[in-house]
């Protein structure tokens, strides 16, 4: 195993992905960058910690600690936009979130997007249709799970403050309306603000593994970070963000998350 690629096994019907906690940068690519800090502002920040109770549900967790600079995993690998006509990032990023330059030199090449590919996408996706192979073998249902952050301000993708959960199924395709359903009771049940296929209708992983016609129903949770982290207003900058994971405020937002893997399960063992 990659030593940036970290796979637990559990023996239960879910897989939670991890695509965008790492923040890990090769120096021959850090060496190209503009900012190291300006490399990793759009990391989903404390997400594994947030989920680590997930080991103890049985689940399986993919997770890579290579920045999103590098390559995004969770990107059309063809380069393809998943948002056409929308602002957002590409399979290499060239610029942050807040549309602010990576590179000092524009960016790579098509050879050395390649070489990322290769290196880091594939190996990634290789091991997550393995553990769905794995327990595919002993489970009729399984439950993709795509866990992300984001700041709950970024003009640049979306107006005004992001909704404190926001699914993705890609407009319902990607899994059953039971399971949506069930995740959306969930959420709604605390009180916190929802939306469903708004901004985010799920990645390239949701997309691609979610096929309810074979068992494998994939969704994607996109959290605000101002559940588990401080979460400024203002712009950020190398001085304000990222802030530490907050224990006494994740907390409400890890039970929350419990009942939203809980009912993933309880979808998956009964479907």
């Amino acid at each position: 195993m990659r030593d940036w690629l970290q796979v637990v096994r559990g023996s239960a019907p879910l897989i939670i992905s991890l695509p965008h906690t790492g923040t890990d940068i090769p120096p021959d690519i850090e060496s190209q960058l503009a900012s190291p800090w300006l490399a990793r502002k759009d990391a989903d920040w404390w997400v594994e910690q947030l989920y680590a109770f997930a080991e103890n549900l049985g689940a399986t967790l993919v997770r890579t600690a290579i920045s999103r600079t590098v390559i995004d995993v969770n990107r059309d690998p063809s380069g393809a936009s998943l948002y056409p006509g929308q602002a957002t990032t590409e399979l290499c990023p060239t610029t942050t979130f807040d549309g602010e330059p990576l590179y000092r030199d524009g960016g790579p090449d098509a050879a050395e997007i390649d070489h990322r590919r290769t290196t880091y996408f594939e190996p990634y996706h290789a091991a997550l249709r393995s553990e769905i192979e794995r327990l595919r073998a002993v489970h009729p249902t399984v439950v993709l799970y795509e866990a992300h952050s984001i700041r709950s301000r970024v003009p640049r993708l979306f107006e005004g403050e992001l909704p404190q959960f926001n699914l993705g199924t890609n407009s319902g395709q990607s899994c059953a309306d039971a399971l949506t359903v069930a995740v959306e009771a969930a959420c709604d049940a605390s009180g916190l603000s929802r939306v469903t296929n708004g901004r985010f209708k799920g990645g390239w992983t949701t997309r691609h593994y979610g096929q309810p016609a074979t068992g494998v129903h994939a969704i994607q949770m996109e959290l605000a970070c101002r559940g588990y982290m401080d979460d400024p207003a203002e712009p950020p900058t190398p001085d304000t963000w990222p802030t530490p994971f907050h224990a006494a405020r994740a907390e409400p937002l890890r039970a929350v998350l419990e009942e939203v893997l809980g009912a993933c399960l309880d979808f998956a063992n009964t479907a």
